[in-house]
């Protein structure tokens, strides 16, 4: 791994216990981190009362760089790794939805609810 993948790496999993504090101080209990399926990794699965969230967490480093940290298609992988999630973390009758958190040096976490949605 190059010294650049390596710091990225590092710096990923740092916005990710960050976005795991702010998901915790707005009244979310956390399930898991680091969720590999065969389809992609779910970064953190969330409960907050009736809801699980499959949450994408993008660190950058400028504020700006953050309006093109996500795409269709990382939202479709997201997607399909919480379709093979759901029976483990939801329960019948619950809501599922897919969240993107982005964080950057200097500023508040900005968490988008429900990019995606499905029944359980």
């Amino acid at each position: 791994m190059t010294a650049g993948r390596v710091e990225a790496e590092r710096q990923g999993r740092k916005g990710e216990t960050l976005a795991c504090w702010y998901l915790r101080l707005t009244g979310w209990r956390i399930l898991a981190r680091r969720v590999r399926t065969r389809a992609g990794e779910i970064d953190i699965v969330a409960r907050k009362g009736r809801t699980v969230a499959f949450v994408e967490v993008k660190w950058r480093r400028s504020r700006e760089a953050l309006d093109t940290a996500t795409d269709a298609y990382r939202l479709r992988r997201v997607a399909r790794a919480a379709e093979g999630l759901v029976g483990r973390f939801a329960k019948a009758g619950d809501g599922v939805q897919i969240d993107v958190i982005l964080l950057a040096p200097g500023a508040w976490p900005r968490r988008i609810a429900n990019v995606g949605q499905s029944g359980a």
